[in-house]
């Protein structure tokens, strides 16, 4: 084999390997926030802590949405304090003041990041795409609790608030509702 075609070779070689993993990248930087809660990523669970602290914390709720989606989102409540381990609930208003349905998914992140994996949810409307229909207006609850563990936590200790911020930005329709909305024009 002669300088060129190596060369040519190696290129493209470092070609493949760089698409590979820039298509990695993604799924592997979820992968890890999910593990470590690093970036915000909360924890998830089916029920409450079985422990409850006499140590409370504040919790901030937060919401926009993605620039060009229709509804308007809110905390029905933006500050809440509860006891660590308690179990709590809030509710996020969404409202559809269009003439169309729109579907939504909501992304979310936890300032400060390493009280991300210590922010557990049993229930969120950010597990599920939501869609409203024209001029709908719901709201969607979040069944959450801080993890007594934070006490022990190196750094998250010190926590005094945890601030949970939602963004929704639209999705395409899934097929039943696009199929209904189809049918009413």
């Amino acid at each position: 084999m002669d300088g060129k075609t190596k060369t040519l070779l190696s290129t493209l070689g470092v070609i493949v390997f760089m698409g590979a993993m820039a298509w990695a990248a993604v799924p592997i930087y979820t992968w890890f926030c999910q593990v470590t809660g690093y970036g915000g990523t909360t924890n998830t669970a089916t029920a409450g802590s079985d422990t409850v602290l006499d140590r409370t914390i504040k919790i901030r709720f937060d919401a926009t949405t993605e620039a060009g989606m229709p509804w308007e989102f809110r905390p029905v409540e933006r500050e809440v304090e509860l006891k660590i381990g308690e179990t709590g609930i809030a509710f996020y208003e969404a409202y559809n003041p269009t003439d169309r349905p729109v579907a939504g998914q909501a992304s979310y992140n936890v300032a400060p990041f390493y009280a991300g994996e210590f922010f557990t949810k049993i229930d969120c409307f950010c597990f599920t795409e939501q869609v409203l229909q024209p001029g709908e207006r719901v709201q969607m609850p979040l069944t959450y609790y801080v993890d007594p563990a934070i006490v022990d936590d190196r750094d998250a200790k010190f926590v005094k608030h945890i601030t949970l911020s939602y963004t929704f930005y639209e999705i395409d329709l899934p097929e039943d509702d696009r199929q209904a909305a189809l049918g009413t024009n």
